[in-house]
C-alpha cells in the first residue's frame, strides 16, 4: 500500500476497534552522507526508514503506539496498543485531533536533482569544500574533515476529523572543521550551510569561511575581565536564540518552567527585537505545509518591537489556554507524539553594516565561538560559556581573543540589543542578523 493508503486504512481500523478518533503518522525519510579528509573519503553512509504512529482517543483518555512493519497485520497490533494504552493514561479534556483545515499553503519544499545527482558528484561537492579551505589560505593546514549530507522525506497525516495531507521534502547541505597555524600557534575554524535546493549549495563559501575563522584567531590572546559591548555574527546569535527557544513554548509557560510566564504584553527584549516563527518560509530548512498534527503552519510574530505578543502552541496546549495551535506541533519521528517546537525561528533584520556596528565602541568584543551553550539553564535564562573571537578598539577589530568567558541572563542580553545588521542569515532552523548587545560580562584574566 501506498503511504497514503496505509495512514487511511490505521485510522480506519482505529475506529473499528473502539477509537473515538485517531491520527496515524507516517514518515519514510531516506539519507545519505559522505566525509572526505585530506581529499580521500573517510566514510559514506546511507539510511533509510520508515514507520507509522498512531494516536486514538478514548473517551478524554490519549493511547500511543508505533511500529517500524507497515504491513497490516503490525498496524492493527499497533492499532490494538494504542487502544490498551489509552486506558492506562489519565483522563484529560484536553486532549484533542485538529480538525480539517479550510486551507494547506502550497509550498515546494522537494528537489528532484538531491535525488538524481550521482553520489560520485557528491563526493566531489564534500572534497570542493575542503579544496576551498586549503586555497583560501595557505596557513589552513589541515581538516578535521569535510562533508557533504542530504535527506529526502514523505510525511502522511490522516485523521478521523478530515485531515488527510501527503507531502515530502528535501534538504543537503555541507560542513567542515579546519585547522590553521602561524608561528608554533594553532587554531581552529567551521563552515557549514544547509539549503533546500542543490544548486543553491555552495561548497566555496563554507570551505572559505572556515578558513577565514581559523586564521582570523592566530595569535589569541587573553583579556581582563571587564564589561563591553558585544557583537555577535549571525552563526553565533543563532545559538543565543536557541536559549531562548524553549521558553517560548507554551507547554513550558503551562509548566513554571519558562521564564516568559506570565509576560504577555509586557516588553521584553530592546524595542529593536522582532521575533518571528515562520513554517512556510520560503526555502526554509524547517518549512512544512502542517505541523506534526496536520495544523496549517504559519507565520506567528511572538516579539514585536520587544513586546512579548504569544507562545508557540499544539493542539492541546492551545486547548488549554482557549486559544488557537500556532502550527508548532513538533514531530521529527513517528516514534513520538507531538510536542512543541519552532520551526524557522528568526529575528528581523536591521539596516547596519558591520563598520555601523562597531563604531563608537571604545571596547568591545566580537564573538566567533562560544563552548558550553548546552550548559545554558532555559528556564531561568543564565548563562556562563567559553567565548572566542576578536577584540574591539576604537570601532575597529583589533586583535584575537581566546580562553575567556561570557555570562548573563538571556533576557538580559535581548534587552540590550542596541543594534541589529542588515545580514540575516539561516542556520538550520534559526535565522538572525549580526547584533550589537549593550555591555556584558567578559571575564579572562
Amino acid at each position: 500500500m501506498k503511504n497514503e493508503e496505509i495512514a487511511h486504512w490505521a485510522v480506519a481500523q482505529s475506529q473499528k476497534q473502539g477509537a473515538e478518533l485517531a491520527e496515524a503518522f507516517l514518515l519514510r525519510d531516506k539519507s545519505f552522507s559522505v566525509r572526505v579528509r585530506q581529499g580521500k573519503v573517510e566514510s559514506i553512509e546511507q539510511a533509510e526508514e520508515r514507520g507509522l504512529g498512531i494516536r486514538v482517543l478514548v473517551g478524554e483518555r490519549m493511547g500511543f503506539a508505533y511500529t517500524s512493519f507497515l504491513a497490516k497485520g503490525p498496524v492493527e497490533k499497533t492499532v490494538s496498543q494504542a487502544i490498551a494504552n489509552a486506558a492506562k493514561t489519565a483522563a484529560d479534556k484536553n486532549n484533542a485531533l485538529p480538525a480539517s483545515p479550510a486551507r494547506i499553503p502550497e509550498l515546494v519544499l522537494y528537489d528532484p536533482k538531491i535525488v538524481a545527482t550521482p553520489v560520485e558528484e557528491k563526493i566531489r561537492v564534500a572534497k570542493a569544500v575542503e579544496e576551498a579551505a586549503f586555497a583560501a589560505d595557505p596557513r589552513v593546514i589541515k581538516t578535521e574533515h569535510a562533508s557533504y549530507g542530504d535527506t529526502v522525506y514523505e510525511v502522511s497525516i490522516v485523521n478521523s476529523r478530515g485531515v488527510d495531507v501527503n507531502y515530502r521534502g528535501s534538504f543537503c547541505g555541507g560542513s567542515v572543521w579546519v585547522v590553521a597555524r602561524e608561528n608554533g600557534d594553532t587554531q581552529t575554524g567551521s563552515g557549514m550551510d544547509y539549503v533546500l535546493d542543490f544548486a543553491d549549495l555552495k561548497p566555496e563559501v563554507i570551505g572559505q569561511e572556515a578558513s577565514q575563522e581559523a586564521v582570523a584567531m592566530l595569535g589569541a590572546k587573553k583579556v581582563s575581565s571587564q564589561r563591553v559591548p558585544l557583537v555577535m555574527p549571525p552563526r553565533v546569535a543563532t545559538q543565543f536564540l536557541g536559549v531562548l527557544a524553549p521558553a517560548l513554548s507554551a507547554e513550558a509557560v503551562q509548566k513554571g518552567r519558562s521564564l516568559l510566564a506570565g509576560k504577555l504584553g509586557e516588553m521584553v527584549a530592546s524595542p529593536r527585537v522582532t521575533l518571528i516563527d515562520d513554517g512556510t518560509l520560503p526555502r526554509g530548512i524547517n518549512s512544512s505545509p502542517v505541523d506534526g498534527e496536520g495544523v496549517p503552519s504559519g507565520r506567528t510574530v511572538l516579539i514585536e518591537g520587544g513586546q512579548l505578543q504569544t507562545y508557540l502552541y499544539n493542539t492541546y496546549t492551545a486547548s488549554k489556554d482557549g486559544t488557537d495551535s500556532t502550527g508548532n506541533a513538533s514531530r521529527p519521528s513517528y516514534r513520538g507524539t507531538p510536542e512543541i517546537g519552532p520551526s524557522n525561528l528568526y529575528l528581523e533584520a536591521g539596516d547596519c553594516n558591520q563598520g555601523e556596528l562597531l563604531k563608537d565602541i571604545a571596547q568591545g568584543f566580537y564573538l566567533l565561538e562560544v563552548l558550553g551553550m548546552h550548559t545554558a539553564n532555559p528556564i531561568s535564562g543564565d548563562f556562563s560559556v567559553g567565548a572566542a573571537g576578536i577584540w574591539i578598539e576604537k570601532g575597529e577589530l583589533a586583535y584575537p581573543v581566546r580562553g575567556v568567558a561570557v555570562a548573563g541572563n538571556i533576557l538580559d542580553l535581548f534587552r540590550g540589543v542596541e543594534a541589529l545588521g542588515n545580514d540575516l542569515r539561516f542556520y538550520l532552523g534559526y535565522g538572525s542578523p549580526s547584533i550589537r548587545f549593550g555591555p556584558m560580562a567578559v571575564s579572562g584574566e
